[in-house]
């Protein structure tokens, strides 16, 4: 989960997105925090103004949240009397994986079905890379990830068999002097099962 910081753009605002929407329905204004939301109703994200008083704040742009992050924004929620649940995973979304088998897919003759262990648990992966292989260190774009071409990794059926994630490669992940061939990101063995990948 990502969300934005520019004071020199657009000032002292946190913008914590939620949802992708064309256009806001309505916005709520509670002390510091916008609380906007949908057509249907649905919370689809928060401004929060004043943001240097409620975080500590060192970079501009992108930001991923973290855990005393999420902790610095229920205090500001508390503070400005808003109690909407903030249940949001923290967790890293890109991660060293290990493809502990591989079998053919049973209805796609350039499709494998991966298993692949991410550290806290086995993933399902559907791959289509003519490079992959049991045995290899992957980096693995889990479910809620944000890949840099702004695709959201989300639970899918690839030809009726389902997939819960991605293995990615370099092009996918935005790499600088990413390979032209086509295939997945093999890592060496310095990379730790389940340690988050950083982009």
């Amino acid at each position: 989960m990502d969300v934005y910081y520019n004071q020199n753009g657009i000032g002292d605002v946190l913008i914590v997105p939620l949802k992708d929407v064309d256009h806001y329905d309505t916005s709520q204004n509670y002390g510091d925090i916008t609380r906007i939301t949908d057509w249907e109703g649905s919370v689809a994200g928060y401004n929060i103004f004043r943001a240097s008083v409620y975080f500590d704040l060192h970079t501009a742009g992108k930001i991923t949240m973290t855990e005393p992050l999420l902790q610095q924004m229920k205090e500001a929620f508390r503070k400005n009397s808003l109690n909407d649940p903030l249940d949001f995973d923290v967790s890293p979304k890109f991660v060293v994986g290990y493809v502990t088998d591989k079998s053919p897919h049973e209805n796609a003759d350039k499709l494998s079905v991966c298993q692949v262990n991410t550290g806290e648990a086995t993933h399902q992966i559907v791959c289509g890379a003519p490079n992959v292989e049991a045995g290899q260190k992957v980096v693995v774009a889990k479910m809620g990830a944000v890949m840099p071409s702004g695709m959201v990794i989300k639970p899918t059926e690839l030809r009726g068999v389902p997939s819960n994630g991605m293995i990615c490669s370099q092009k996918e992940l935005g790499l600088p002097d990413a390979s032209e061939e086509k295939g997945i990101y093999v890592l060496d063995n310095a990379f730790t099962i389940g340690e988050p990948f950083e982009l």
